[in-house]
């Protein structure tokens, strides 16, 4: 398989531990069953990438379920946090959203589904570490927007509505920061409650 996924390792590392480009995810560690889906979001169009579209247009899905194992399963480590040039006032604010959200705007704290260490949760919530603000800023802007869908309940378009444009950017800035945690494996399955009528099923 790391022979077969090389055509990936110009824009997310041989490993899937990312590149300079800030735009191409880290994709190592990530748990299976949401890399799985992200695939098949790409394949079916749900998620637009033309590059992405087009490279796995005609792949089975059990070569994609093969290539989500393999990424899953890749531990090198993570990058060195992101230097920021955004004010100690906004990196406060991107702090009390990632770990206390905002009950007064019914938003969740990001640790209550990516994780107490935003590793992710097993099967299908992704880890939060290791990516650019500029990425976490675009994600989150398409959540936004509706150019990034989930199937219902869509428990991070729901979040993502109730953000300002400024929240973005403190969220963006806070998670680039953290430091690698002793352990990036996600948490297992059902390890903490989710908000909402969230689950913790890939999507």
């Amino acid at each position: 398989m790391a022979a077969r996924v090389e055509a990936c390792s110009p824009c997310h590392g041989k490993q899937g531990e990312g590149t300079g480009d800030v735009y191409f995810p880290r994709l190592a560690g990530k748990p299976a069953g949401y890399l799985y889906n992200q695939l098949l979001a790409f394949k079916n169009g749900r998620r637009k990438y033309p590059p992405m579209n087009y490279l796995l247009e005609y792949l089975g899905d059990p070569y994609l379920q093969e290539m989500a194992e393999y990424f899953a399963e890749q531990r090198p480590p993570l990058p060195a946090p992101a230097a920021s040039d955004v004010s100690t006032q906004v990196m406060q604010k991107g702090q009390a959203l990632v770990s206390h959200g905002d009950p007064a705007r019914q938003i969740p704290a990001c640790g209550s589904c990516h994780g107490p260490a935003l590793t992710g949760m097993e099967p299908g919530i992704p880890g939060l570490l290791g990516l650019r603000p500029n990425y976490v800023s675009a994600q989150l802007g398409g959540w936004r927007y509706g150019t990034r869908t989930a199937k219902a309940p869509d428990c991070m378009q729901q979040v993502a509505a109730r953000l300002t444009e400024a929240d973005v950017t403190a969220v963006a800035a806070y998670l680039a920061s953290r430091p690698a945690p002793i352990s990036a494996a996600p948490a297992p399955k059902g390890a903490y409650v989710l908000p909402f009528a969230c689950g913790s099923e890939p999507d």
